[in-house]
């Protein structure tokens, strides 16, 4: 089998960081390159870090010529600022990173969208979440994977209140969470993950959406 390469985007944060872990450790790849305003201070052989400056994402067109293209950005509109910045990060670099992967012949896209996105929602998070999945549908890649989980676990650089008590919660309500239920499931970022590096290599073609608990269900396998 041939090694495949992927970039991913949002590298930093809890569910790409779990994902660079993953993907470094999987022999099915050989090259990860990772978008990032930071550096992982990760040192391995296939990673590959490249300085990133999102709002000239263009300049960077070179880079995404691999098979995989993994998009793990997302905010809060408290950490944003305000809406505005929030539907940048949400909406518009997924986009911008989405055009780039096609226009380099990317075969699989992966985006970790959320639970109840909806472009027709009241809600302004779940809209922008849902104009995005809706835009990305529109530019027939190969294959796109998209990732809807409920509350992601795991250990954040930075403290937010609602998921710290939430994932207190967790382990006293999930197991009541059975059938049509199971999708509202916190599930742990590692295995959004896991999900994710399985879908790339699964050879599934056209649009596949995954909601929570089958992202636990293809994380297991």
């Amino acid at each position: 089998m041939t090694a495949k390469s992927a970039l991913i985007a949002g590298a930093t944060g809890l569910t790409g960081n779990e994902l660079v872990k993953v993907l470094l450790e999987d022999p099915a790849y050989d090259k990860v390159k990772v978008l990032v305003r930071r550096t992982l201070d990760m040192d391995h052989p296939k990673l590959e870090e490249i300085k990133t400056d999102y709002y000239r994402l263009a300049d960077y067109a070179e880079h995404f010529n691999v098979d995989d293209v993994f998009c793990c950005l997302g905010t809060t509109i408290k950490k944003a600022g305000s809406q505005k910045a929030f539907r940048r990060v949400d909406f518009d670099y997924p986009v911008a990173i989405a055009e780039l992967a096609k226009a380099a012949g990317v075969k699989n896209f992966l985006v970790i969208s959320a639970m109840g996105a909806d472009s027709r929602s009241n809600v302004f998070y779940s809209r922008v979440k849902g104009q995005m999945e809706d835009h990305l549908k529109k530019m027939e890649f190969p294959a796109l994977h998209i990732f809807q989980p409920s509350l992601l676990l795991g250990q954040r650089e930075e403290f937010r209140l609602g998921e710290k008590a939430a994932s207190l919660l967790a382990p006293a309500v999930s197991p009541l969470l059975r059938g049509g239920l199971k999708k509202y499931k916190p599930i742990e970022a590692h295995q959004v993950a896991v999900a994710m590096c399985a879908a790339a290599k699964s050879g599934s073609e056209g649009i596949v959406v995954h909601s929570s608990d089958k992202i636990a269900e293809l994380a297991e396998k």
